[in-house]
């Protein structure tokens, strides 16, 4: 890329903020795909600076309302409206966006390069997506935009807590969604509608239960078929019932299980051995999944039984 990609610290400091928290993906071949969180309680008025030119995107959902935003692009004034709470808003980096920064704000800005676009065009032998359609400062009501947004604002949040996976998963749903949805795409070939060779799906769960901290990118394992991640992950969920970060998931539970019939393990070290961050992450995602804590299940569970009593 000619850029090192409009996220982070290149997105925040325009937007008066010293760090934005950031993830980053490269589950498309060409493309890295980010995800930013932006919040302002206490902006001084300005407008916000310009941003790096970039053949990109950025589509952002807002969490929190902004009565009066005045938008402008390529130094040209385009529109005030009132930003809602929930809604949708793309900005094409190639137009020198900007508003005037003049109230609080928080939003999260996810980073759409054109070769992801491209990717997903290739993958789905359609052709080439010319640009997104948008109106400068006017959003749309889209519960995908909403749904995988507030998935990955918590994982911004405890980023060391979140497998790459699951991350991968997250932003190639989005850039397919967005292609789809403001970009006109349309298959003209039929996806493949197979799971993975018998030998494949044994390979690629031994090979994500290797890595019980889901650190290893998609990218990387669907090369090793391959096949991109967009048709491992589907041919994937196929062959297993689940997506691959889902799949992982319940191998950490199982696993947990496992550790915590040895009694001289602390919920601690099985935490850790079962790919989790630490006790916290595993004492929420087991409780989640399972409906008790970890040590309601480990007491119960050693608890004799009337034959043994």
């Amino acid at each position: 890329m000619a850029q090192a990609g409009v996220y982070g610290r290149k997105l925040g400091q325009p937007l008066q903020l010293a760090e934005a928290p950031v993830l980053i993906t490269r589950s498309l071949r060409s493309a890295e795909l980010a995800v930013t969180e932006t919040r302002n309680d206490n902006p001084v008025r300005d407008m916000s600076g310009s941003l790096p030119a970039d053949d990109a995107y950025l589509v952002s959902l807002k969490f929190r309302d902004y009565a009066g935003c005045e938008c402008w692009e390529q130094g040209r004034f385009v529109t005030k409206s009132d930003i809602r709470r929930g809604a949708t808003y793309l900005y094409d980096l190639k137009r020198d966006p900007r508003y005037v920064i003049d109230k609080p704000f928080h939003s999260i800005f996810f980073y759409l390069p054109r070769s992801a676009l491209d990717d997903i065009a290739r993958q789905a032998g359609a052709p080439r997506i010319d640009e997104l359609g948008y109106e400068p400062g006017i959003g749309h009501d889209d519960g995908v935009i909403r749904h995988l947004g507030a998935s990955l604002l918590e994982a911004l949040r405890r980023p060391e807590e979140t497998n790459q996976l699951f991350v991968d998963h997250m932003m190639l749903a989005l850039t397919a969604h967005v292609a789809q949805t403001y970009g006109g795409l349309r298959s003209i070939t039929a996806p493949a509608r197979g799971g993975l060779a018998a030998w494949q799906a044994k390979q690629a769960c031994e090979r994500l239960e290797a890595d019980l901290g889901g650190k290893t990118p998609l990218k990387q394992i669907a090369a090793e078929f391959d096949l991109s991640v967009s048709h491992f992950s589907r041919a994937f969920r196929i062959s297993t019932g689940l997506p691959p970060h889902q799949w992982l998931l319940q191998q950490r539970i199982r696993i947990a299980k496992q550790l915590m019939a040895v009694r001289d393990l602390s919920l601690s070290e099985i935490a850790i051995s079962a790919g989790f961050a630490n006790q916290s992450h595993f004492t929420r995602v087991f409780s989640a999944i399972v409906g008790v804590s970890p040590a309601a299940w480990r007491r119960d569970a050693h608890r004799p039984t009337k034959s043994e009593t």
